[in-house]
């Protein structure tokens, strides 16, 4: 992968405190995932046009999850295990059944993917913290894999509101992480 090495210490930084590095960080991820999730869509029978949503779903569980990131190994297979999920989540969403090979994820793993997990209790206890619209956002957006247009219909909102709802909500949940790692 072009930037596993680069990535861990924008990571490791950006874990520090960082804001400029986590941005540069996430900004490059989402550029080398982008044709990963399209080639993967395709191959699938999926409409590419929906790599864009794919590759925000990943980058919200990368920000939600990287605390269970362990910054002594390399970043590069943990993001192909969640980017590789999301896609399969996405797809089995619209009804298909799918395994996608870990091979389409070589341009972004440098070494076999590892599984991080994070308790359904943590996930729940950390956003219980949030006030109730910005919960229901994240909620369906970073965890059940709702599209912002999809959620803003089921919680009568308006795709900026629901934007404006998901920033703030993952802006106070990095804030209270950061201040109680």
């Amino acid at each position: 992968m072009k930037g596993d090495t680069e990535w861990s210490e924008l990571m490791r930084a950006a874990k520090a405190g960082d804001h400029t590095a986590y941005d540069r960080c996430l900004r490059e991820m989402a550029q080398a995932l982008r044709p990963v999730v399209r080639r993967g869509m395709y191959r699938a029978g999926a409409n590419p046009a929906e790599t864009e949503d794919v590759v925000q779903d990943i980058l919200i569980a990368v920000h939600l999850k990287r605390h269970t990131w362990d910054d002594t190994r390399p970043i590069g297979p943990w993001i192909a295990g969640i980017a590789r999920y999301k896609i399969i989540d996405t797809l089995r969403k619209r009804g298909a059944r799918t395994e996608l090979p870990i091979d389409d994820f070589a341009e972004i793993i440098p070494a076999e993917a590892e599984q991080e997990t994070v308790s359904d209790r943590d996930v729940t206890r950390s956003l219980d913290t949030l006030p109730e619209g910005q919960r229901n956002v994240v909620r369906l957006i970073a965890i059940d894999g709702v599209s912002i247009t999809d959620t803003a219909k089921t919680l009568n909102m308006s795709e900026g509101a629901v934007r404006v709802a998901l920033h703030r909500g993952l802006g106070a949940l990095a804030k209270r992480h950061s201040q109680n790692p």
